[in-house]
């Protein structure tokens, strides 16, 4: 079974908005059963805690319920558990290359590090933003889905 774990600050908006928008796809296209999709944080401000409102209601106006997601931190055994990580920023990248063991074989890469500023900011400010955010996570969720393809 592939597994994908998308990463950002605190796991209440963009990484759980992620998750969510690449599971509803995966549902869509019958693949729910062949991968595991997870998301975290790398600071434990929010574990336990559910996604923003605001996002859970801009997922939700898409038919996506990410109510019942809980925010969680990112552990060593991430590193061995899924085959890609995903960033949500240059930020979270850096964290995730000092938290990474070193015998780990999980590949890891942004998610939106991009020179485009339009996508850089709507992935700072998910929350202020979610809808856009949505849109665009679920734009770069196929693009996700090839990924795992070639792992």
């Amino acid at each position: 079974m592939k597994s994908v774990l998308f990463v950002c600050l605190g796991n209440i908006c963009r990484s759980p908005t992620a998750e969510g928008v690449f599971r509803h796809q995966c549902e869509q296209l019958g693949l729910a059963d062949q991968i595991q999709i997870d998301s975290a944080g790398t600071a434990g401000w929010h574990v336990g805690k559910p996604p923003d409102a605001r996002g859970v209601a801009a997922a939700a106006n898409r038919g996506i319920d990410i109510s019942g997601l809980r925010g969680r931190q990112v552990t060593p055994a991430d590193f061995y558990d899924f085959d890609l990580i995903l960033a949500m920023d240059s930020a979270n990248l850096n964290d995730l290359e000092i938290l990474k063991p070193a015998d780990s074989e999980a590949e890891y890469i942004g998610f939106c590090i991009s020179p485009d500023p339009i996508c850089h900011w709507m992935f700072q400010t998910p929350i202020t933003g979610a809808t856009m955010a949505l849109t665009m996570c679920s734009t770069l969720s196929n693009t996700h889905l090839e990924d795992l393809s070639r792992i």
